[in-house]
Parts: structure tokens; C-alpha cells; sequence
């Protein structure tokens, strides 16, 4: 999944907790604890990859082996802090990164790609990409899953917007737009 509609997916996993728990749209805060869980995994491998310390672009902070550790870490002193939400906000965004990264594989049959759930124990091999998901009947055009994180994309875009933008007033504030 590309690395900006991971952010999107955060964000509409933590909008449908805040409206089922809530039944009301997300709030500023929490909104960035959901979108920071869900671009940490990336950021994180993504650095160390290009440093030329991991092998392949998904393996430490895709890992469960980090990911449960890091996640109950946040929780606790958002906990500790009186901000729990904050922790559950997180957890939700990098839970969703996680969870969002195994569809395709299982879809294109290519399992031996889910070794980042437990690595280093598993091996990573490199990630092949873009996966087919079939062709369009009567146009003959393959359809893949940038296809599905396009709709994704757009209907997290289009939620936020009807929820005012969550997670934006500090930059609306500093550029004087409050």
C-alpha cells in the first residue's frame, strides 16, 4: 500500500472508532496520534532501508516482534499522562498500517511476502509491488490494488473534509487561518 493511503486508512479506521465509540467526528490531537501510528512503520523502515541497514524496506516497524512492544509503550504513558485516547488514537493508526499491508498478499497468492509480520524470525524477501487483481470485463484493462487505494484515498479525503479537517488547526493557526 502506498505509503500515503496508509495515512488515509489510519485516519478512516479512527474516525469509525470516534463515531461508533463517540458518535462524533474525530478531535485535533487524536487525529495526529492516528496518523503518526500509521506513517511510523514506513518512516521507520523506509529510513533504515535507504541507510542501508535493513536488507529490504519492511522489516522493523512492520514487525509484530516491534509493533505490539511499541504500541503498548504509547498506551501506557499516554495512559500514565491522563491522555489514553492519545495511546488508543495510535494504536489504531498502526494497527491499521499493519493490518492494510497483509490483504494484497493473501489476494495475489504471494504469502512468503507476510514474513514481515515476524521478522527477523521470518524472512522478508523483497517486496514484488503492485498486485493484479483481474482484468475490467469488456475493456480488457487490468485492475490492481492502486485501483482500490485510489477509491480508499479518495473517501478518506472526501470523510475528512466533511469532518473540518481534523489535525490541522496547528498549521491553520500558524499561518494565521484559524
Amino acid at each position: 500500500m502506498q505509503p500515503v493511503v496508509h495515512l488515509t486508512v489510519g485516519y478512516l479506521c479512527y474516525a469509525a472508532y470516534t463515531r461508533l465509540s463517540r458518535g462524533e467526528p474525530p478531535a485535533e490531537a487524536p487525529t495526529l496520534a492516528a496518523i503518526a501510528g500509521a506513517a511510523l512503520p514506513d518512516a521507520l523502515d523506509q529510513s533504515l532501508y535507504h541507510a542501508g541497514l535493513t536488507p529490504v524496506g519492511r522489516t522493523v516497524g512492520h514487525s509484530l516482534l516491534f509493533a505490539i512492544p511499541v504500541i503498548v509503550a504509547v498506551w501506557l504513558l499516554a495512559r500514565r499522562r491522563d491522555r489514553g485516547i492519545l495511546g488508543v488514537a495510535f494504536a489504531i493508526g498502526y494497527g491499521s498500517h499493519i493490518a492494510t499491508d497483509i490483504p494484497w498478499h493473501v489476494l495475489a497468492g504471494d504469502y512468503h511476502e507476510l514474513g514481515f509480520l515476524l521478522w527477523p524470525i521470518t524472512h522478508m524477501p523483497e517486496y514484488s509491488g503492485v498486485k493484479p487483481l483481474g482484468t475490467v470485463p469488456g475493456l480488457g484493462l487490468e485492475a490492481t490494488t492502486l485501483w482500490l487505494e485510489a477509491v480508499i484515498f479518495v473517501a478518506g479525503i472526501a470523510l475528512w473534509r466533511a469532518d473540518g479537517y481534523p489535525g490541522t488547526a496547528p498549521i491553520r493557526r500558524a499561518l494565521g487561518r484559524s
